[in-house]
């Protein structure tokens, strides 16, 4: 395709286009005139992107039909009408793309981790940088358990959801700048590889992995996937392939934030099961076995429902028309 002479031959139709999506008031025959214009538009923008793909002639095509569909679509859908297509198309897609990200995230946090409670529990000298051994002593023998009853099962709920949610949060929105992430998870480790290292120092390595079993295993994941979506934000303007940096950074900063979204419900279940289940005088196979399940229930609509809404064509970015051009045109 000559793509100059092919705009030239359209562009006549095209600045009509632009000439209508931009009046107020529409008449009967010109609202006819505008749908015409645009289903043959649209058209056009296909057979551009499909031959020369993305092009300076193909962006100010896109920007004159999102203009122009407002014009007989109105503003956008009910809120209520697209949340089905945000919870089975959009947010597992977004989920989906982070799978290897959350995993690698999760397998450094924990060797991390593992290697601070190693090195403490080798090095008995060095817990003493963390209380007098009496002090060691309370924590281990009654705060540890202690603090999953100290207050009531909705306000110690509401408590660790909010510091939970904030601190996910967090992740995705400042793991633009590569360090943040990173950064939060190290800390993270190292304090449940001393924590365990002080438990054991008591003989009591066994509490711990089983008051952090039940809300723990979606508590940590959700918390790991947060930090997968800062990291790949962090990447699209690092290496953003063919695209410009600004269209990999848009497209993925688009995607990948509605993640909080998802992760917030998530760390809303483990916080029931924090404040309501792990206080429990129920069998450890029990509690354990509902914290499994919440994780489970995760996983797959991360990886299956993900995997085939990211197949059927769908990435958790906006659809072209309501997202726009990509790229910044002067008429």
């Amino acid at each position: 395709m000559d793509l100059d002479s092919y705009s030239a031959a359209h562009r006549e139709d095209w600045d009509r286009l632009a000439q209508l999506g931009s009046q107020r008031r529409l008449s009967g025959a010109e609202s006819d005139e505008l749908i015409d214009l645009y289903q043959s538009g649209a058209t056009h923008l296909s057979a551009m992107k499909t031959s020369m793909g993305q092009s300076v002639q193909a962006d100010r095509l896109s920007l004159t039909l999102s203009r122009a569909r407002l014009r007989f679509t109105g503003a956008a859908a009910n809120l209520f009408s697209q949340l089905p297509q945000f919870f089975i198309a959009q947010l597992p897609a977004a989920l989906y793309r982070v799978r290897w990200m959350s995993l690698v995230l999760a397998g450094a946090t924990f060797f991390i981790g593992f290697l601070f409670a190693w090195w403490a529990i080798s090095n008995p000298q060095l817990l003493a940088n963390f209380g007098t051994p009496a002090e060691r002593e309370a924590l281990a023998q009654d705060d540890f358990v202690g603090y999953y009853s100290e207050y009531s099962g909705g306000s110690f709920t509401g408590f660790v959801w909010t510091n939970n949610a904030w601190i996910a949060a967090q992740e995705i929105a400042f793991g633009i700048v590569g360090v943040y992430v990173p950064y939060l998870l190290f800390n993270t480790a190292q304090q449940l590889g001393f924590t365990a290292a002080i438990m054991n120092e008591f003989d009591r390595l066994d509490v711990f992995f089983l008051y952090i079993a039940p809300h723990g295993q979606l508590e940590l994941y959700a918390i790991f996937v947060a930090g997968a979506a800062g990291m790949m934000i962090f990447w699209s303007w690092v290496a953003p392939g063919a695209r410009t940096r600004a269209q990999a950074l848009a497209e993925n900063g688009r995607a990948l934030f509605t993640i909080v979204i998802g992760i917030i419900l998530a760390l809303l279940v483990s916080g029931v099961i924090e404040g309501y289940v792990t206080r429990q005088d129920w069998p450890w196979v029990i509690k354990i076995g509902i914290g499994t399940v919440a994780l489970g229930g995760f996983l797959a609509y991360q990886w299956i429902l993900g995997g085939r809404s990211v197949r059927a064509g769908n990435s958790g970015d906006l659809s072209e028309f309501d997202a726009g051009a990509t790229h910044i045109v002067a008429h």
